[in-house]
């Protein structure tokens, strides 16, 4: 125990997993919150001061399955291990250090990591710089693969960096980090200053000057330096196999916001499932690095027309190579993660199946390279042969020595044996022979003691504390005791136990024969390790095999009938022809139905009409159509096919979608406070490169309020901001702005009414909605009938009453002039009031107090008054 509390000192905040024989076990507070956490027993070992101490364990055996239910649960594990082997006499605790803190953003192990996701670190450090107050340095870290970026950023992009990153684990002080990520927080000790921190660089990657790595501002090493302690204090002061650091940042990549990702289920859906997810319905990947690159391109698509354009021709070729997309599918469902593989032998955590990985996607390397050698000339996409050449010939010596290294059957375990084949070293094959030898001479010298001693059931065996001893039932125990030749050594209820002089001397032969076999073969490992990671070209042949998998992944897609490679123009085109959402559809595909087919639709935001007023029931499709809108852009700009029949886009700088509502209670917002706070977003950032796509803006507060936010939303998209926009909404008198906003078109989607019921079409068409049809949906809903029933004829007495109190003069007066400037001041649009008289004489009517009579004699009265212009 003494032991156990100078451990948890070092690691006070995670749970410490202390190695006693066979099991981790935990103390105090520690076995509380795992037994709770794992569901396992509870119970006592000893006591301190006067109180039992709880305590809880997990076999050394299955700990990885119990680690990764407590990295889920948000806990650290620090792991505490024997330090040195029991020595044969050897009395008190063997000493015990922790080797490793395992945190969500320091994992390795397969079982413990997604394979198709990438585990990010990330630090956030400010600026040591007061000039720079204001810039933050960022850096992270993926430690299963070796990835390492930064990037500088100001402190209103930090929420969009970490939204695209969507790291495990962060780095920082807690008042730079939005709240929403404040749980993925790990402690630290503090934020190092700028000389320690290029000091700790410069050792990290043994170079005299960090300048050796690049140009890197103040927060860059900051930031670097928080992240690479946080990696060696986890690994016990080592540090893992890394890229040297590359400059990354928000710079040609399409800025989305964190409510746009949230929106469009990008990688995950809300409930954190990636099957209906954007990622889940394109992804035809068959490599988990392959996944992985995928789903780096959704997260980050690009702004460069030139570069999108580089990945369509690689993906339109393969798209036309049949038979080497046949050939590719076979060689990569045999092709390892290369990477993840590094990862593990870097951190001194790999197994023989790792070193083996490596081998298998050096083969297959070689097997891609022999496809594609007849196929590549001249007239082959860049791309291609980019990838052919990162893949031909590379890393040879390393693959001959691991092909005639490693025995054919390789074991779980480098402790298990058998990892070295026979015949690659001639000092390990002795060792074997001496071992393997022993075996057969003890079992000769079984039989010649069972006859000598008339034994039938004599056995010679094998004991963790006693070596080989000869053992036999107690019945003859006694008799034997009396045999000069034989030395007893123990004795149980059912046997005895014995040992003779020769016995003793081939024990201690077999036992130096396996320990050295043993030791051989650990150093025939670790030598076959040293080399791989030594050899830079394994990065490069990892890199093509994901890029060459997602290129095979895009060719997939796009010959799976009505996907389009979408032209890419530096303009503000935006044509889609036939769209579709490709989740809708898959999910519509997967559900069997034969009536269940996705209705496609156009969409143009051309410069002359790049503003769409879209109005429509609830139901009828409109949150679709904009959704579908926005994942096309992505898909677009990520490089992959588009699921339309054409599709022509001017790259967009920004994407916006503002699709759905949710309330944020644990911070104190509304619904409608996290509208208002994503449309500020919008009104702040968008520009004339930009899309947005924003559904029902100004619900939550009273009609004229949000009719009002909505009108004046709607007056700066088109003209103040000038973006590319779909404006979903309920507020029909906006349709009334097409005669006002020369780049505003209305549209509605398509709803027939049959037998007095209504039919959703889920078609886009020109026009206006002419009512909502509520009542319609809410029936849908399974709302009573009763309800039904009363609600409509509310709603019959409420339009009346709406159309007898609304003035004869229209509430919006479109005639103005439009400014010639291309931005328009946000009250461009009057508000027409009606006249003086006519405001008087309504002021003064009371309509409670009117007979029916009196009520239509002022009707008509008000109706000439309003003619004439009457003032008197």
């Amino acid at each position: 125990m003494a032991q156990w509390f100078t451990l948890k000192e070092q690691e006070p905040e995670a749970l410490l997993f202390f190695r006693m024989g066979d099991f981790y076990e935990l103390f105090f507070a520690d076995a509380q919150a795992a037994a709770h956490a794992l569901d396992i027993a509870l119970t006592a070992r000893g006591s301190h001061d006067g109180e039992p101490i709880p305590m809880c364990g997990v076999p050394v055996s299955a700990a990885p399955a119990y680690l990764a239910r407590l990295i889920r649960r948000g806990f650290r594990v620090a792991v505490a291990e024997q330090t040195q082997a029991p020595q044969k006499g050897q009395k008190g605790p063997l000493p015990r250090a922790i080797v490793r803190v395992v945190s969500p953003g320091t994992l390795t192990e397969d079982e413990l990591l997604e394979a198709g996701r990438a585990n990010l670190l990330v630090a956030i450090a400010p600026s040591p710089e007061r000039s720079k107050a204001q810039q933050l340095g960022a850096a992270w870290i993926d430690i299963s693969t070796g990835a390492f970026e930064t990037a500088t950023i100001m402190p209103d992009a930090l929420p969009e960096l970490l939204a695209r990153l969507d790291p495990a684990e962060i780095l920082s002080v807690p008042d730079l980090i939005p709240p929403e990520h404040s749980e993925r927080l790990a402690p630290v000790p503090g934020i190092p200053s700028l000389d320690s921190a290029r000091t700790h660089i410069a050792r990290a990657f043994e170079v005299a000057q960090i300048e050796a790595l690049g140009d890197f501002t103040p927060e860059h090493i900051v930031a670097c330096a928080m992240v690479l302690g946080y990696v060696q204090r986890s690994q016990a002061g080592a540090l893992p196999r890394l890229s040297r650091p590359t400059t990354q940042g928000l710079d040609g990549v399409l800025g989305i916001d964190p409510a746009t990702r949230h929106s469009l289920d990008i990688l995950r859906t809300r409930d954190g499932e990636s099957k209906y997810s954007l990622l889940g319905a394109v992804s035809r990947t068959a490599t988990a690095a392959g996944s992985r690159l995928l789903a780096e391109w959704l997260s980050s698509p690009l702004t460069s027309a030139s570069a999108i354009t580089a990945r369509q021709q690689a993906w339109l070729w393969l798209n036309e190579q049949t038979p080497l997309n046949d050939t590719l599918a076979l060689i990569f469902r045999r092709t390892p993660d290369i990477a993840r593989a590094l990862g593990r032998l870097s951190a001194q955590r790999g197994q023989p199946r790792d070193l083996a990985a490596l081998r298998d996607a050096l083969i297959a390397a070689d097997d891609i390279t022999a496809a594609l050698q007849p196929l590549c000339d001249e007239t082959t996409p860049t791309a291609i042969r980019e990838l052919f050449g990162a893949l031909y010939g590379r890393a040879e010596g390393l693959l001959n020595r691991l092909r005639s290294a490693l025995a054919e059957e390789l074991p779980a375990r480098l402790d298990d044996g058998g990892v070295i084949a026979e015949g690659y070293d001639a000092e390990l094959d002795h060792f074997r022979t001496l071992r393997n030898n022993s075996r057969r001479v003890i079992a000769a010298m079984q039989g010649e003691l069972s006859t000598k001693l008339g034994i039938n059931t004599l056995k010679i065996k094998h004991h963790a504390q006693l070596g080989y001893v000869i053992e036999v039932p107690a019945t003859h125990g006694a008799k034997l005791r009396d045999n000069p030749a034989l030395s007893f050594r123990q004795g149980t209820a059912s046997l005895a136990r014995f040992s003779t002089e020769e016995l003793a001397e081939l024990d201690q032969a077999i036992l130096e024969a396996a320990e050295n076999a043993s030791r051989k073969e650990r150093a025939l490992f670790d030598a076959l390790c040293t080399q791989a990671l030594e050899t830079p070209a394994l990065e490069d042949v990892a890199a093509a095999l994901a890029q060459l998998d997602v290129l095979r992944s895009c060719a997939l897609l796009a010959a799976g009938g009505n996907w389009c490679c979408p032209t890419m123009t530096e303009g503000t085109d935006f044509t889609l022809t036939a769209c579709r959402h490709p989740v809708v559809e898959a999910a519509l595909a997967e559900s069997g139905s034969a009536d269940a087919r996705f209705i496609p639709n156009n969409c143009s935001l051309e410069p002359d009409q790049r503003v769409m007023l879209l109005t429509g029931p609830n139901m009828a499709g409109k949150s679709t159509f904009l959704r579908q809108t926005a994942l096309a852009v992505i898909l677009a700009q990520a490089g992959l096919p588009v699921p339309a029949k054409n599709a022509t886009i001017g790259v967009v700088d920004r994407l916006f979608s503002r699709v759905g509502g949710a309330d944020d209670l644990a911070r104190g917002r509304s619904t409608f406070m996290v509208e208002m706070t994503e449309a500020a977003a919008i009104l702040n950032q968008a520009g004339p490169r930009s899309l947005v796509v924003v559904d029902e803006i100004g619900r939550g507060t009273s009609t004229l309020d949000g009719l009002a936010i909505a009108w004046a939303t709607l007056e700066a998209l088109h003209g103040h901001l000038g973006a590319r926009t779909i404006f979903a909404t309920h507020f029909h008198e906006l349709t009334a702005l097409t005669d006002a906003l020369p780049r505003l078109q209305a549209c509605t989607m398509a709803v027939r009414e049959w037998r007095n019921k209504v039919i959703f079409q889920h078609e886009v068409k020109a026009g206006a909605a002419r009512k909502s049809w509520g009542l319609h949906v809410a029936r849908l809903a399974g709302v009573p009938s009763n309800v039904i029933d009363r609600a409509s004829r509310l709603l019959t007495t409420l339009e009346q009453q709406h159309a007898q109190s609304r003035p004869s003069l229209p509430l919006f007066d479109m005639a103005f002039s439009e400014p010639a400037a291309e931005e328009m001041p946000l009250d461009a649009v009057p508000i027409s009031q009606p006249t003086d008289a006519l405001r008087e004489k309504l002021d003064a009517l009371d309509p409670d107090s009117l007979t029916p009579r009196d009520a239509l004699a002022t009707l008509y009265a008000l109706k000439e008054l309003a003619t004439r212009g009457d003032k008197t």
